[in-house]
């Protein structure tokens, strides 16, 4: 069964770990995806192909998410090419780790920038489609971070604590409209990042886990994909925490 057929579902951020996750996801479930990169060419290029294989439409964007113009000229790009949009998925993100005291303005305002002015630009450039059509789904890719902090990523953690008062007051803005808005929060998920760390290290976090493993792109695309889907037409304002029971 495939749960997003013909939808079209736009996707931040999804060259790799993920965000690829999830556009494959998604066009297993027979949905049409546009995606966003900012650098990763060649990745993304070779994932635009490999969706298109699937029998969907599929096609990469060179897009600042950051930027306020560069979102809205993204979206009038999708909707011309594709038709409309279904779902938004904010999945755009960096890190910039520091102590506060070591911490600059510049890698302060750059996280905030990528990570959570993205989400007002996207959601707001994609509004009155979803308000036209009635119906539509925001996704907002957050963190176990935003949730409970922790040290060293003051600007991170900020971030993804504004998407989750952004998802909620979102959910009650439109939800009239029939456009839901959830998020995220990943624990500690396994992608080529943390294959650059010491194995000691990956393992003593494994073991601080309830479920003793790493989450995957996959754990995270499943869930997306119920928030996508009517699975969860009568779910709003919500935030999955998806950490093998880090938080519990």
């Amino acid at each position: 069964m495939k749960l997003l057929q013909d939808k079209i579902a736009l996707i931040t951020g999804a060259s790799r770990g993920i965000g690829m996750g999830i556009a494959k996801t998604f066009a297993h479930h027979g949905a049409n995806v546009a995606f966003t990169y900012s650098s990763s060419e060649v990745p993304a290029l070779a994932l635009e192909k490999e969706l298109q294989s699937l029998g969907v439409k599929a096609k990469a964007y060179k897009s600042n998410a950051a930027s306020f113009e560069d979102s809205a000229k993204l979206v009038e790009k999708v909707l011309e090419e594709f038709g409309g949009i279904d779902v938004l998925i904010n999945n755009a993100g960096i890190t910039k780790d520091n102590l506060l005291m070591r911490m600059s303005e510049d890698d302060f305002d750059s996280v905030i920038d990528t990570n959570l002015k993205s989400v007002f630009n996207m959601t707001k450039a994609v509004q009155r489609t979803m308000l036209k059509q009635r119906k539509g789904s925001i996704i907002n890719m957050s963190s176990v971070v935003g949730v409970k902090g922790n040290a060293g990523q003051t600007n991170y953690a900020a971030s993804k604590a504004g998407m989750i008062g952004f998802t909620k007051s979102v959910a009650l803005e439109l939800g009239s409209r029939n456009i839901r808005c959830n998020a995220i929060a990943p624990g500690f998920i396994e992608t080529e990042m943390t294959q650059k760390l010491e194995e000691k290290t990956v393992q003593a976090w494994r073991d601080a886990i309830p479920l003793k493993r790493g989450g995957t792109p996959d754990d995270i695309a499943n869930a997306c994909l119920f928030f996508a889907s009517d699975l969860s037409a009568y779910v709003t304002g919500q935030v999955l925490n998806v950490d093998g029971g880090m938080l519990t």
